[in-house]
């Protein structure tokens, strides 16, 4: 049965519907988009977040763009796409999927011949949609596959299918494993400061029936000391080709605490999520945003006014601590730069 979740992002009567995640789960509203700088505001603003969910968002944002500028112009179209197509992709500069969206549209875009473009790019977006569907799905069943019956398991940040096209990547490989029967406990940590643990995932299992414990960031390494823990599983916002990883803030810290507690490190990302042009993980650019991310809640000031404040929105987890990259096309144990490129290659 779909959840609410699997809903998240919709094509509704000519117009994008974004299920607004800054209101769960006390309020379930979507925030409708008929153009793309709306599309650009929902992505920087986090009305939609996960790298997954924000290329799929992106592509349903060029089909907006391109009926907007056809309308206006007809003639020249695709050359007034280009200043919407950049802040698009500035948007959110860490994950790849967002880049990745937008260059396939492109390639859409340059075979588009005269006549109304909207149909074409608005059937290239649904398909890229489905795919990441798809994968999900499939790389789902491929982690279910190395978990034991009885499996205790800890997850960080979102990694649902709020945060995907659909079903998700760390939260799909616990829905295909408790499908299974594998999943004895689920433990979900808040993830400071946008709490997506706290709000999203715990949500997000309820709506699927999937018991879950929320705990705060720091509890980690006491509950990896006190629990028969098997795996933290985590999701990726980039892959570079040696393995490094670019995730929610706090997954190098878990991962790190799994390998001194004996605990498996799992990603799950789709090959989507792979950038080969970037050789580690100190090419990645990381996000910092606002300090009142920190320093208040709903207008309520919890810090000194003078205080420095440091927000980065995202860590690096070298590929060294991670014990399997779980994709659509299969498990890399280890992964390196060698394994990931036969990978993506194969």
């Amino acid at each position: 049965m779909t959840s609410l979740a699997d809903q998240a992002i919709r094509w509704h009567e000519d117009r994008l519907l974004l299920l607004d995640q800054r209101a769960l789960p006390n309020q379930v509203r979507f925030v409708e988009c008929t153009r793309v700088n709306e599309v650009v505001a929902a992505i920087r603003e986090m009305v939609v977040r996960g790298a997954p969910a924000i290329g799929v968002s992106a592509a349903y944002g060029v089909v907006l763009g391109a009926r907007e500028h056809f309308a206006a112009c007809p003639d020249d179209w695709v050359e007034r796409m280009e200043a919407d197509l950049q802040a698009l992709a500035q948007a959110r500069p860490t994950a790849v999927n967002l880049k990745w969206a937008i260059a396939r549209m492109r390639e859409v875009m340059a075979r588009t011949g005269p006549g109304d473009p909207e149909p074409g790019l608005l059937q290239a977006a649904r398909r890229l949609h489905e795919e990441d569907v798809q994968a999900n799905r499939a790389l789902g069943g491929y982690g279910a596959s190395l978990l034991e019956d009885e499996a205790i398991v800890l997850t960080h940040c979102n990694a649902g299918a709020l945060a995907t096209g659909g079903y998700g990547t760390a939260l799909g490989v616990i829905r295909s494993a408790h499908a299974q029967d594998k999943i004895k406990a689920v433990y979900a940590d808040e993830t400071r400061p946008w709490f997506q643990g706290t709000r999203l995932t715990a949500w997000e299992l309820l709506q699927d029936d999937i018991p879950v414990t929320v705990i705060c960031d720091s509890a980690a390494a006491s509950l990896m000391r006190q629990q028969q823990l098997a795996w933290v599983i985590v999701g990726a916002d980039r892959v570079a080709r040696n393995g490094d990883v670019a995730n929610k803030i706090g997954t190098y810290a878990l991962a790190v605490m799994a390998r001194q507690h004996g605990v498996g490190f799992m990603v799950a990302a789709p090959t989507s999520s792979i950038d080969l042009q970037v050789g580690s993980g100190a090419g990645i650019e990381i996000e910092e945003r606002s300090q009142q991310e920190l320093t208040q809640f709903h207008e309520v000031a919890f810090a000194p006014a003078d205080a420095g404040v440091w927000n980065p929105v995202f860590d690096i987890t070298p590929a060294g601590l991670v014990t399997a990259l779980v994709t659509e096309k299969g498990v890399v144990h280890a992964p390196d730069e060698e394994k990931i490129l036969a990978l993506v290659q194969d």
